[in-house]
């Protein structure tokens, strides 16, 4: 493995590179995709098999979700079915499980993807949240249903902020910050003007005060400070590519034995 920003690791894999947060590392497996994978398009279903190698599970054992931008989350307890096709997954975006059996995971292209464990990797979260899901406090949402579901307290969460898109490339309308103000005193901490007039959002600002709001200290934060508009050789991006690009995956799986 490879150093990265604020102890993330890069690790070699079979199709490529994978990133994943050291601190995390020690509670659970867990990564995030990189471009070598589209996760979409005649090699979906083999690509994310080889996520699931990655992790140690097959891939009818990966729990994903129909994303909607909002902070519905579904809670997998052990030995609870998962969705078999596209059709059947439910639409929220946060999972969360105490299943070592399953990887779960969210996908992204610009989007905030988040991954939480609790104490021992017992417990684990994905949550996917981009603008939208930011002026939800889906964050805070992963942090909740740790929380009430398997009594994870937040102030013993470790959390991993992936790649997504940054203030230096996130231009917004004046109504993106309307909604932000009227859902979050002070939002405006989170946009600031450019040089041109410009709006920009800081999501991965908003995601970490948040996430610090719902009593996860600053210290079990990790964020990568990666920019997929920025890195087109390393992230699918949206907003650089299109809507025809690929996504990154954030998967993670609680550790047997964690119990």
């Amino acid at each position: 493995m490879t150093s990265g920003p604020d102890g993330f690791l890069w690790k070699d894999e079979p199709w490529g590179r994978s990133l994943r947060s050291a601190t995390l590392a020690v509670l659970a497996d867990h990564l995030f995709t990189t471009c070598q994978l589209r996760l979409r398009g005649v090699r979906e279903a083999e690509e994310w098999a080889a996520v699931a190698q990655a992790l140690g599970v097959d891939s009818r054992h990966v729990a994903r979700l129909k994303q909607v931008h909002g902070r519905e989350a579904v809670v997998l307890r052990r030995g609870a079915a998962i969705p078999s096709d596209t059709a059947s997954r439910p639409h929220a975006d946060i999972i969360a499980t105490d299943d070592p059996s399953l990887a779960i995971a969210v996908q992204v292209a610009d989007c905030v993807p988040l991954l939480m464990a609790g104490p021992g990797g017992r417990v684990v979260a994905a949550v996917h949240a981009g603008w939208r899901g930011t002026c939800a406090a889906a964050a805070v949402s992963g942090v909740e249903a740790l929380e009430k579901e398997f009594g994870a307290r937040p102030a013993d969460l470790v959390v991993a902020v992936g790649p997504s898109i940054g203030p230096c490339c996130y231009a917004v309308g004046d109504e993106v910050l309307e909604q932000f103000e009227a859902a979050h005193e002070n939002a405006a901490r989170w946009f600031r003007r450019d040089q041109d007039g410009r709006l920009r959002l800081d999501l991965w600002t908003a995601n970490v005060d948040q996430l610090e709001e719902a009593g996860v200290p600053r210290a079990s934060i990790r964020l990568s400070r990666l920019c997929t508009a920025c890195h087109p050789g390393l992230f699918h991006s949206y907003r650089r590519d299109g809507p025809g690009t690929g996504r990154i995956a954030a998967a993670i799986r609680a550790r047997p034995g964690g119990w």
